[in-house]
């Protein structure tokens, strides 16, 4: 080696990318190898909640689990509630009323427009654009706003119950949610004129981690990941559920599969889920939100409960005195399309009132898996752009 060849050589360096918040939300802790600035290596961890999420299924009954699941992904928790609601209810070969069904597509496509527009700003504040997170957590709040008036929470919802809801939707909620599909085009209006043509935006997330067709069918990609690297897959489209298949909308489908790509297919995924959402309230069947109480899958109503004694006999007795319902020996798995991709629970029943086996197949993790091919030969500058894209949630990593 040359004198000349030996003064320009350098030693990698081997750093530890976060645990910090929020470009690698609080839990993840990246061992990365960098020649320079540019990375040669990643090795990634799922973080150290230590939730336990699947294991406390196991100790408890149907209903009161629905608790623990808006913890999983606390940015559209209604869309963990269904999700484990349907998985449920295929086990009981239960199907709800169509309203109840209904008001489901509503609040989940609510759901999905607060992550996405949470993800987009979140995003632009990792690569340093602050005013795009503003719209969008403005209008998320609004949403918000419609989440509380519905079920009484904003984060935490616990809306949906085995074989119904918590309770049906007033006029006054779906005045309000029509005020908001009239006002959040504006927001991504604005969002995509701050952003979509922004140079700045352009140079730091074109061309950045591109995921070809084949590596997300390799790696089980789902959600706007696999749909911005050209695979024309949404759960809702192939395997509709809860009453999806009435409804028009658009699969939004990528080329490049790059960050730039990721945020511009959530950005008009929550055009078509504007579209959705119109089409549940121009439909929206009249009718009981819950199936008939004799079954004992349900809870009676609160106000039957506090004002009625055959009410407060029937709560205390599914309770209390453990009378609820008791499937059948069997297991069930539901695949729904959350914000993120493919998200289902797999439930396995030994004929008791809690489950054997809860297991969960989260989005986050499966799509966190492929970080670690795609990242060496960026810059560690563009971590922080990648993970934004990726929208990974650290409570559907370590459960």
């Amino acid at each position: 080696m040359t004198l000349e060849a030996q003064q320009l050589s350098t030693d990698k360096m081997v750093l530890n990318f976060g645990p910090s918040h929020p470009a690698t939300h609080g839990t993840l802790r990246i061992l990365m190898e960098l020649d320079g600035e540019r990375i040669t290596a990643v090795t990634p961890e799922i973080g150290y909640l230590h939730s336990g999420f699947e294991k406390l299924g196991e100790h408890l009954d149907y209903n009161q689990y629905i608790t623990i699941t808006d913890r999983m992904n606390y940015l559209s928790p209604l869309c963990n509630n269904v999700a484990y609601a349907l998985a449920v209810e295929r086990l009981l070969d239960l199907e709800v009323p169509k309203r109840a069904q209904y008001i489901r597509v509503l609040m989940c496509e609510f759901s999905r427009i607060a992550d996405h527009l949470l993800c987009i700003g979140m995003q632009a504040v990792d690569v340093g654009a602050f005013t795009a997170f503003l719209y969008g957590f403005r209008m998320r709040e609004k949403i918000y706003d419609l989440f509380e008036l519905v079920c009484g929470s904003r984060l935490t919802t616990s809306y949906t119950r085995v074989g119904g809801m918590m309770r049906d939707m007033t006029d006054e909620s779906i005045s309000l949610a029509l005020r908001l599909l009239d006002e959040i085009p504006g927001s991504l209006d604005e969002i995509d004129k701050l952003l979509s043509h922004n140079r700045i935006w352009l140079d730091r997330t074109r061309g950045v981690t591109p995921i070809s067709p084949d590596q997300a069918i390799s790696y089980g990609l789902t959600g706007p990941l696999a749909r911005a690297a050209g695979v024309e897959y949404d759960i809702r489209e192939k395997e509709p559920y809860s009453s999806y298949a009435d409804f028009d909308f658009d699969v939004i489908i990528g080329k490049e599969g790059d960050v730039y790509d990721r945020y511009m297919v959530r950005l008009y995924e929550c055009w078509e889920s504007l579209k959705i959402c119109r089409q549940v309230i121009e439909k929206m069947p009249e009718g009981p939100v819950n199936i008939d109480s004799d079954s004992k899958a349900i809870l009676p109503p609160m106000d039957e409960v506090f004002n009625s004694i055959e009410g407060l006999i029937y709560h205390f007795e599914v309770t209390m005195e453990n009378r609820g319902f008791e499937p059948a020996v069997g297991d069930s798995y539901v695949p729904t399309e959350s914000p993120n991709g493919e998200l289902g629970f797999y439930i396995v029943s030994d004929g008791r009132r809690e489950p054997y086996r809860v297991r969960t197949r989260t989005p986050s993790l499966i799509n966190y898996s492929i970080f670690q091919e795609v990242m060496p030969g960026n810059m560690i500058s563009d971590t922080v752009a990648v993970l934004g894209s990726m929208n990974i949630i650290a409570g559907e990593l370590d459960r």
